[in-house]
């Protein structure tokens, strides 16, 4: 090779894709000096062979060629450092591609993972350095079938680079890089990925390819799990996947049972507001296309709307307890039909006879629930209503939290129809809550999925403890001998109301499109501020009769409480408000201060 050939070699180019012309401008300089020393070193061999000199000694020789390449070598490596230092960061091979996104690990209250980060990668095509269009489509094809075929014609016949698949997979990647071919490179993306599948994908939510949540918990606490990906920390939820897996489990089965068109569960700490468990069903794999029809993606326990029928005879009986109006002896004339104008309110089990407040809520009658609401007029049921928080959407921290849907005039028919669950739509997650303010000593605590309780949520008194020690009781006494049997689990004191209700078919009231639900506490005995947890379930337009909450969703509460009670800490005993048999011990409750 002649002195001119070398130096048109171009040492010190630098790696494809950086921007560099000083750099180009340096290594030109150089690789000229690096030519003109070997013209002289070649002079200077012929000058000393002419003269005899020790420099023509071949050793001498030899040294000269092996420090040239050294000085060859140096530059080279200068230039590859300068890349790796300087270069912009993220890119892979042409182009500039999108700087990894890091979101921090999502795991249960436990540690358990719930959702992570894999490297996935993106596709993109240079059609102007594709040797043969035909035979890249059809190879592309073959090795990722998923490709949008009117995506990859377009970019084919286009004249710049674009993306044309993303989410690759190491081994789709890899099958597509082993093709070689022209102007086919790849950008890493940070795929979120959810390694439980369908398990708490409601709650969980996704976040998008740009790595920004967007439903569920991802959207909910986008930057602090931002924050903790930056700090290499998880993100822990209130969620404790073994109650989880309980609820969806048992869930499911009601549902198989009642051949039901959808449902709901949860279980929460009645002091902290913690939900332990949230399942809505049907549901769906977030690491999968929706496919699933019947709205599979909606959080029911959020943003479903339901006329929950008795489960409010809970509230109007709460207030008039509370306000002084009623106590557990107060009687109510159930004997006949309550008419309010010409409107006639019957009962559903019809017991036609006077009835004790107790009585009233043990046999769920509309009557006496109706004639309480009345009697305690609109303003005490509207300041009860809203301090239960069932007049606004529950305050979690997810985004898709529903208000309700209710009038805004209460007359005494609206009233009546308030008492027992009708004319107003909430979601279940406020019926989560305000059972919790029921039961826990009276404080209304939001509901939310931070571990340890959202020390920022406003609580407030709804009920006095001595009115939630009531409620608790009179909720145990409708698990031991009222209408909320199937729900009694061994040793754990369950109690709780029942809840059916019809839904509107075109304008009517239709008796074979229901809801079925069940609102619980465990255990119900024990001073107010004993640990205790909420669990409701509801079925959505069970297929078969009976359709009442006591057949449809009591039964899967009590095995629910029979399966979480030793994750829980719940230890089993012996009722101390109700005999083997269902009868009451006359032993009033304990009453202390609610926990704070």
């Amino acid at each position: 090779m002649s002195v001119h050939d070398h130096r048109d070699m171009n040492w010190g180019r630098p790696a494809p894709g950086i921007k560099a012309p000083a750099l180009d401008g340096l290594m030109a300089k150089i690789g000229n000096r690096v030519g003109a020393l070997v013209w002289d070193v070649e002079n200077a061999y012929g000058r000393a062979r002419s003269h005899d000199r020790a420099q023509d000694d071949p050793r001498f020789r030899i040294f000269l060629v092996m420090a040239v390449f050294a000085l060859v070598f140096v530059v080279l490596m200068g230039g590859a450092s300068y890349a790796a230092l300087f270069a912009d960061k993220g890119r892979v091979g042409y182009g500039h591609s999108r700087p990894m996104l890091k979101r921090g690990d999502l795991v249960d209250r436990n540690g358990l993972l719930l959702a992570t980060n894999i490297a996935h990668y993106g596709v993109y095509i240079d059609p102007r350095e594709v040797w043969d269009v035909n035979v890249a489509r059809r190879q592309l094809l073959a090795a990722l079938p998923r490709i949008s075929k009117t995506k990859l014609d377009r970019v084919l016949s286009g004249d710049r680079r674009l993306i044309v698949a993303t989410g690759l997979t190491p081994q789709e990647k890899a099958a597509i890089h082993d093709l070689a071919l022209g102007g086919v490179t790849f950008e890493p993306e940070d795929r979120r990925v959810y390694p439980l599948g369908a398990s708490a994908s409601h709650l969980l939510g996704r976040s998008d390819t740009g790595g920004n949540g967007v439903s569920g918990v991802e959207l909910a606490f986008d930057r602090e799990i931002r924050n903790a990906g930056m700090g290499g920390d998880d993100f822990p939820i209130s969620i404790d996947m073994r109650v989880q897996g309980v609820v969806e489990n048992e869930l499911a089965a009601a549902i198989a049972e009642a051949d039901a068109k959808a449902g709901i569960a949860v279980v929460a700490d009645v002091h902290t507001g913690e939900i332990l468990g949230m399942a809505s069903w049907p549901t769906y794999d977030p690491n999968k296309p929706v496919t699933e029809g019947n709205n599979a993606t909606l959080n029911r326990v959020i943003s479903a709307h339901y006329e929950m029928g008795s489960i409010f005879k809970a509230y109007a009986i709460a207030a008039g307890v509370d306000t002084g109006r009623a106590d557990r002896g107060t009687l109510f004339d159930a004997s006949k039909p309550f008419y309010i104008g010409n409107r006639r309110i019957t009962d559903f089990h019809a017991k036609n006879k006077v009835m004790t407040l107790e009585e009233v809520f043990l046999h769920s009658s509309n009557i006496g629930t109706s004639r309480l609401a009345v009697e305690m007029g609109d303003d005490v049921m509207r300041d009860y209503f809203k301090r239960l928080g069932l007049l606004d959407a529950a305050p979690i921290e997810l985004r898709e939290s529903a208000r309700p849907t209710y009038p805004q005039k209460w007359g005494d028919s609206t009233l009546a129809s308030l008492s027992f669950g009708y004319s107003i739509m909430s979601t279940p997650l406020q019926t989560v809550a305000a059972y919790g303010a029921l039961t826990n000593g009276g404080r209304y605590v939001a509901p939310t999925l931070r571990r340890g309780g959202n020390p920022n949520a406003e609580t407030r008194q709804v009920i006095s403890p001595e009115t939630s020690a009531v409620m608790l009781e009179l909720m145990r006494g409708n698990v031991a001998r009222g209408s909320g049997g199937r729900a009694n689990a061994p040793g754990l004191r369950v109690g709780g109301k029942t809840g059916s209700a019809n839904k509107l078919v075109n304008g009517r009231y239709n008796p074979t499109v229901a809801v079925g639900s069940f609102a619980a506490v465990f255990p119900a005995d024990g001073p107010v501020n004993a640990k205790r947890y909420s669990v409701f379930v509801l079925i959505d337009e069970p297929g078969h009769y009976p359709r009442t909450g006591g057949f449809v969703a009591a039964p899967a509460v009590g095995r629910i409480a029979d399966r979480i009670a030793e994750f829980l800490g719940v230890a089993r005993k012996d009722d101390r408000w109700f005999t083997a048999t269902g009868e009451r011990i006359p032993q009033p409750p304990v009453v202390e201060e609610p926990a704070r």
